[in-house]
């Protein structure tokens, strides 16, 4: 069987803690922050983490060699 490809987008756009907690950027912040509230800034500006166990299992094998953190 072949070796699996990193997926080297997942790694630009998620953060691996020392911990093995992934934490990623809300999405909607880099542009139109004009009509934007003040709230819905703040609350765009603040890392979310992972819990699902599904997701982080997914997350693992499609980073290959670097989700062994995980």
């Amino acid at each position: 069987m072949p070796k699996l490809k990193t997926r080297k987008t997942l790694l630009k756009r998620i953060k691996i803690s020392k911990n093995g907690k992934i934490t990623k950027r809300k999405v909607g912040l880099k542009h139109l922050k004009v009509n934007k509230d003040v709230g819905q800034k703040q609350r765009s500006n603040a890392a979310s983490a992972f819990t699902n166990k599904k997701i982080i299992d997914r997350f693992k094998k499609m980073l290959g060699k670097y989700g062994k953190k995980l």
